[in-house]
């Protein structure tokens, strides 16, 4: 049995990543802040195609609850074989005007959530996988692209803990990689950080001329995922339609 522990997994892109590996021989620690309702869905679509999980709530960006986690999956299921880092949030407001609590907040829902995630998980890792869910915001910066700033720098600096994570854990056969979507569409009832008028003026700036969605991410995440991406280590894969 291969388990696995995907936070933010309510809704959006973590929902679609539990959806993509859901399978007889698989099982699940979700995770969400507050949407127990999601959660519960997204569990049974799980369990409906033949995984085992189980689910827990808690807000990720408290120093205690990757570790929480960690050791929630090890009781459940006596091991832990992929760890997927999502939750988190957009934040647009511009560099010069985001207060310092509104920045922290960001560094601790993403940045450092990814760090204590894997600082708990890497010595119960054997051949396992460690994956860190960042965003174009990190690279994109041009005036007919919105920028996030506060999120830009959390991601940003979870794409340099991927790679300094990857290069000091390779011997245990454990490998660490990041995805990084490029404007992706929200669940109906998500929250968005635009409006209708202004997700058409961004689609206009994506080569393909399409929004990504949650399951476009979701199959780069479970490829990385799986036991045929052993010798990939240190990674950024970029899922963006073309943006750059």
């Amino acid at each position: 049995m291969r388990v696995h522990l995907i936070t933010g997994a309510a809704s959006g892109i973590g929902a679609a990543c539990a959806r993509a590996i859901a399978a007889p021989g698989t099982a699940f620690l979700l995770h969400s802040r507050k949407n127990a309702a999601g959660l519960d869905a997204v569990a049974q679509h799980a369990r409906d195609h033949g995984a085992t999980v189980d689910t827990m709530l808690g807000d990720i960006s408290d120093p205690t609850v990757p570790a929480a986690l960690v050791a929630r999956a090890m009781e459940r299921f006596g091991r832990l074989d992929v760890v997927v880092s999502n939750a988190g949030y957009a934040d647009k407001t511009p560099a010069l005007a985001v207060t310092d609590q509104a920045f922290g907040q960001s560094l601790d829902t993403v940045l450092w959530a990814f760090l204590r995630l894997a600082r708990a998980a890497a010595p119960v890792l054997k051949d396992g996988r460690i994956i860190a869910i960042s965003s174009f915001v990190a690279h994109v910066y041009r005036a007919n692209v919105t920028t996030f700033p506060a999120t830009a720098a959390a991601k940003a600096g979870m794409e340099a803990l991927v790679r300094a994570l990857a290069v000091e854990i390779a011997a245990t056969g454990t490998t660490v990689n990041g995805v990084a979507p490029g404007f992706t569409r929200k669940d109906a009832a998500g929250h968005t950080a635009f409006t209708p008028e202004q997700w058409k003026a961004v689609t206009a700036n994506i080569p393909m001329g399409r929004l990504g969605t949650p399951d476009d991410v979701a199959a780069a995440v479970a490829f990385i995922a799986s036991e045929r991406a052993a010798y990939i280590t240190g990674q950024v894969l970029h899922v963006n339609g073309g943006l750059v």
